[in-house]
């Protein structure tokens, strides 16, 4: 017997009378959630933006965008299990999917604690409590030593831009403002109304961040795109050389990624004061 005791982020329980073998996937980071639990063979449908791991998604059907799937795609799939998320996928379809009795569990983690629980709700749905426990046995203590050793440390100023034109960044109310938390950094945006405020990079000059981390996602940052920063010199980012092109997946992927997180972002913000 398979299924959550809980109901899932849209508060929907499930309960599936067997272990899931045909499984979709529409996030990306739960994709390789999915394959940790060692469920690859069991994955038939992955997003075109589910890019690991790569030998395992490149043999998968692609069912469409997260916000455009394609739901006739996915319906002929016939899955038993398909998991979405509350911001990344798009609430009708989620309700078109449950009307065609296609049993879907919604994931909505917004912090690194709330992360590691999905993985543990993840590991109960799937039947793969066993490989789930097995992975927070390493991710939860390595979290709690993480979050302890930052609280006893000033945090380093970091501005974490999401989108370029206009610039966007992150409020207080998302997973990447709880990483840079744990991981000793403050989002210099810390006090915005919005999830995803609009913001010139005037107010954040204003702010004075330590450290400014340009992601390849949602918004490719590349090189060239350096060079908007160079009229601050005066910002301590800029004028000390902090200015990093990186690797977005470390710092927005729920699951096993936060402990390549974990283990890599306190020493590398660390670095910011010498």
């Amino acid at each position: 017997m398979s299924g959550g005791a809980r109901g899932d982020a849209s508060g929907v329980g499930l309960a599936l009378p067997q272990a899931p073998r045909r499984i979709v996937s529409l996030i990306p980071s739960i994709t390789e959630t999915l394959c940790h639990l060692g469920l690859a063979d069991a994955l038939v449908g992955v997003t075109a933006y589910c890019v690991e791991p790569r030998d395992v998604v490149r043999a998968k059907t692609r069912i469409g965008g997260e916000k455009t799937p394609d739901l006739e795609a996915i319906r002929a799939l016939a899955p038993d299990l398909v998991v979405a998320n509350v911001e990344e996928n798009v609430r009708e379809h989620v309700e078109t999917l449950r009307g065609w009795g296609i049993p879907v569990w919604v994931t909505y983690p917004r912090t690194v604690a709330g992360g590691l629980a999905m993985i543990r709700e993840l590991g109960e749905v799937t039947s793969t409590a066993a490989r789930a426990e097995a992975l927070l046995a390493e991710l939860e203590p390595l979290y709690a030593r993480v979050r302890a050793a930052s609280l006893r440390r000033a945090p380093v100023a970091v501005f974490y831009p999401i989108w370029r034109g206009p610039w966007m960044t992150i409020g207080r109310d998302t997973y990447v403002h709880d990483l840079l938390a744990v991981c000793g950094a403050a989002n210099v945006f810390a006090d915005a109304a919005a999830r995803y405020p609009t913001v010139t990079l005037d107010e954040m000059a204003a702010r004075r961040p330590e450290v400014i981390v340009l992601p390849d996602e949602p918004f490719r940052f590349r090189r060239a795109h350096l060079a908007d920063f160079a009229p601050y010199a005066d910002v301590p980012a800029v004028r000390d050389g902090r200015v990093h092109l990186m690797d977005g997946k470390i710092f927005s992927w729920h699951g096993p990624r936060v402990g390549e997180a974990l283990r890599t972002l306190p020493e590398f913000f660390g670095g910011a004061r010498g």
